[in-house]
């Protein structure tokens, strides 16, 4: 029976980084990182840094997983291009399973252009193309595998964004039930979308709950200034720990009504794509190898500060477990 540490499931795209000293950079209070990127309609701008690399979070956090030491399988939907090869052969040249990685004959691999600043703030255009039509139904857990008649089973699951698919998230939390696997969930926009009320059941069958300050303060219905009473309002929902990142802030988590808290660790700021995607998956892959929840916050920092002083959602991702 095909046994993993831990099964990622969710996007994989092709990315591709614009760094320009040209985009005008002005305050704006609304936007997530307090800045506004303008380019001027009708300009021609220079590019001063171009890196084409592989994204999405089920991949990204697949690629810790492995070189953590942790046997890793990747369940994702990529399109029958030479994007969808390129992510297939990097997660197995990283020795990670691609048996759940479905081909899409119909539409593209997902694309993510990422516009970045000189200071490391960046927006993104991107078109989740086949990432979006994951077929639960082709998880290979509900079909032989390639080397026995039986199902997958794993420690962990490590979700990702579905794109808002509650019937492939109940699909997957059934699943993990059966086979008595802990779930890392991390809920992409469309999912935050549904509201608490929808999620709640599937909260509270999460074991660990992974979100940044802005989706913290949208299940928890408040501003995302008021982080403390986010905390309280979601710290009791899953049953292991609520992990609230904020950035260049640091990290907080909750768990039986105690909050552990660090600053993010010191280093020029590249990129952020991908940092959520090393935090969680550093964080999830120390408790997987045993570690307890302080020591899992220090490994997610660690991972965390690789990636962003780095370009591209994997270049910085720790080559193997820190001592």
């Amino acid at each position: 029976m095909p046994r993993f540490d831990v099964i990622t499931i969710g996007s994989a795209t092709q990315d591709v980084f614009v760094k320009s000293a040209g985009w005008k950079e002005r305050p704006d209070g609304m936007a997530p990182d307090g800045i506004d990127a303008c380019i001027p309609l009708g300009s021609k701008l220079g590019i001063d840094e171009l890196v084409f690399a592989t994204g999405g979070g089920a991949t990204n956090a697949a690629v810790t997983f492995a070189r953590f030491g942790l046997k890793t399988a990747c369940f994702s939907r990529v399109g029958v291009d030479e994007a969808g090869d390129s992510i297939v052969r990097q997660l197995n040249a990283e020795r990670i399973d691609t048996t759940g990685i479905q081909r899409d004959k119909e539409r593209t691999t997902g694309y993510s252009i990422i516009l970045v600043s000189g200071e490391g703030y960046r927006g993104i255009l991107t078109h989740r193309g086949a990432a979006s039509h994951l077929d639960a139904k082709l998880f290979p857990w509900h079909r032989p595998g390639k080397i026995v008649n039986r199902p997958y089973k794993a420690k962990w699951i490590y979700l990702t964004s579905l794109g808002g698919d509650m019937k492939a998230i109940k699909n997957i939390f059934d699943h993990a039930k059966k086979m008595n696997a802990r779930v890392a969930w991390n809920p992409g926009n469309a999912e935050l979308e549904l509201g608490r009320k929808k999620l709640l059941p599937f909260l509270k069958a999460t074991d660990v709950l992974l979100v940044n300050r802005e989706e913290a303060a949208m299940l928890a219905h408040v501003a995302p200034r008021f982080l403390e009473e986010a905390m309280k309002k979601l710290g009791d929902l899953p049953r292991q720990a609520l992990v609230i990142t904020d950035g260049k802030k640091g990290a907080h988590v909750r768990a039986h009504g105690a909050t552990l808290y660090s600053p993010a660790l010191r280093g020029k700021r590249l990129n952020t794509t991908g940092a959520g995607d090393a935090f969680g998956s550093g964080f999830v892959g120390a408790l997987a190898k045993g570690l307890y929840l302080d020591d899992a916050l220090r490994v997610g920092l660690l991972n965390a500060i690789g990636v962003v002083t780095h370009m591209g959602a994997k270049a910085g991702i720790l080559k193997k477990f820190p001592l």
